[in-house]
């Protein structure tokens, strides 16, 4: 290995580690800022640890790392030193900051639930979607998923995910009423919301495949208005047994209009398909900003 490519290597898992920080950091202030204001439950892990602080006074940051002590080896027997190592990084950063940010649950004198548990979501998602985006992890359900996925491809992490937590918003109508438990529902979908954008991106793409027998005026006509590159593609018709060529192309939300309009004054006979994606990676394509 070139001494360069060490240095990029080096500096990437540096930023990395230190998102992963910010990441977690961002995680604690949201949930003691906001949600443990409101006495609302989070997600996951998280949120069984809410649970027992509010019921017992046990100090969430401290149960939530007394629970994942026995998921490291779990992960490391699965998943590795490179994921235990950032597992143990991102739960050590979270149950740190969530007991020094602890007397933040006092310093806001809003009383109103929904701005609680939307401004809550948003930054727990936030922080969720920066750690993810930097092959960080949170612990909890994050090492179960990843050690059973890599045993069964099939797992669906998400049904699982789902299931634990209705049962964490049932627990909260029992205990704190149901008000509590519809709020923290929105406030969960806020989280995973944001973090999907984090983790996504904003920018909306389109994967455009066109059937055209005007491929050359096509392609050219879309390089020159729109500034994206073009791929051929060959097919065959099933029915007509005729050669087919198709355009594939990458655009933006913004473009597709544009672009629709051009096929239509070109080949006005040609097939057109749009698909969401998403995420685009090269050139004329930003990538994530973490």
């Amino acid at each position: 290995m070139s001494e360069d490519i060490k240095i990029r290597i080096t500096k990437q898992t540096t930023l990395n580690i230190l998102f992963t920080v910010l990441g977690c950091i961002l995680c604690s202030i949201g949930m003691n800022l906001f949600l443990i204001h409101a006495r609302l439950l989070s997600s996951g892990v998280s949120g069984i640890c809410l649970i027992l602080q509010y019921l017992f006074k046990i100090p969430a940051g401290i149960s939530y790392l007394i629970i994942n002590l026995p998921l490291f080896f779990l992960s490391y027997k699965v998943m590795g030193k490179k994921f235990t190592i950032m597992t143990i990084l991102g739960t050590l950063t979270f149950s740190i900051a969530f007991n020094l940010t602890a007397p933040f649950k006092n310093l806001l004198t809003i009383k109103d639930p929904i701005l609680l548990c939307v401004y809550g979501g948003v930054l727990n998602g936030l922080g969720m979607g920066v750690v993810l985006s930097n092959y960080g992890s949170l612990g909890g359900l994050d090492i179960i998923a990843a050690a059973i996925k890599k045993k069964n491809e099939n797992f669906e992490f998400s049904t699982t995910s789902f299931a634990i937590n209705i049962l964490i918003i049932t627990f909260g109508a029992i205990f704190f009423g149901i008000s509590s438990a519809l709020y923290t529902l929105f406030s969960i979908y806020i989280s995973y919301f944001v973090m999907d954008k984090v983790i996504i991106g904003f920018n909306k793409q389109k994967l455009v495949m066109i059937i055209t027998n005007k491929e050359e005026d096509l392609s050219s006509t879309i390089m020159k208005h729109l500034q994206r590159g073009v791929t051929f593609l060959y097919g065959k018709g099933a029915y007509t047994k005729c050669d087919k060529t198709v355009i594939y192309c990458v655009v933006s939300i913004h473009q597709l209009p544009l672009l629709k309009r051009l096929v239509s004054n070109i080949d006005s006979t040609s097939f057109m398909s749009i698909l969401d994606i998403s995420e685009v990676h090269g050139n004329g394509f930003k990538g994530n900003m973490f």
